[in-house]
């Protein structure tokens, strides 16, 4: 069985709607698109590309998709190229209400049992992604069916947007698979992997006497 890799990119307030340009959600009314764009830096630019390393199929949801899809297939120089050329080789997974035509290479649309097509998805690989897909991120929180989740915090505080967790979550552990790593602009990866069983609780008080 593989491992499914959830990547966000979020902010302090886990806003992680449209990081990367004002085109990525133009009808949901967001007035901050784009906001990531002045905290890259190389610190994050490394990393991020570290984490694609295995990579061997993407999971994606509907709108996700079709940024993608108007995109990769049309970089060819640069990191993008780069980039373009794994994302454009491997096996891509949609989920969709609807029936959309999918038309850049290599995509197959999941049926409507999600749970069980992610799972079949999980068995056929090693390393899945899921790339931003927020609405499909939080069922995947919900079901349990994610095995690490690398998320970029990143130091400000919008107070509007999609959340990570906005109805997408269900009591459980985890487990810090390596020391956070800070970029000089301020954000933080944590990488974070889904351990057994649900949180404890406990009374301080008595830690203390």
């Amino acid at each position: 069985m593989g491992l499914i890799h959830i990547d966000l990119f979020a902010t302090l307030d886990l806003v992680a709607q449209a990081p990367g340009t004002p085109e990525e959600d133009p009808d949901g009314g967001f007035p901050f698109g784009g906001w990531q764009a002045p905290l890259f830096d190389d610190t994050v630019g490394r990393h991020v590309g570290s984490g694609m390393a295995g990579m061997d199929a993407l999971l994606l949801g509907r709108r996700t998709y079709d940024i993608f899809a108007a995109h990769w297939p049309y970089q060819t120089d640069g990191v993008d190229g780069g980039i373009a050329t794994l994302f454009n080789g491997l096996p891509k997974y949609v989920a969709s209400r609807g029936e959309p035509e999918l038309g850049w290479a290599g995509s197959t649309l999941l049926g409507p049992d999600l749970a069980g097509a992610v799972r079949e998805v999980r068995d056929r690989h090693e390393h899945v992604h899921v790339i931003g897909s927020l609405n499909l991120v939080q069922t995947l929180l919900r079901e349990r069916l994610f095995d690490e989740l690398n998320l970029w915090i990143h130091p400000i505080v919008l107070g509007v947007g999609k959340k990570v967790f906005d109805g997408g979550a269900v009591p459980a552990n985890l487990t810090l698979l390596e020391p956070p790593v800070t970029s000089a602009k301020g954000a933080v990866l944590l990488r974070y992997g889904l351990a057994e069983g649900t949180p404890a609780t406990g009374d301080m008080g008595a830690r203390a006497s």
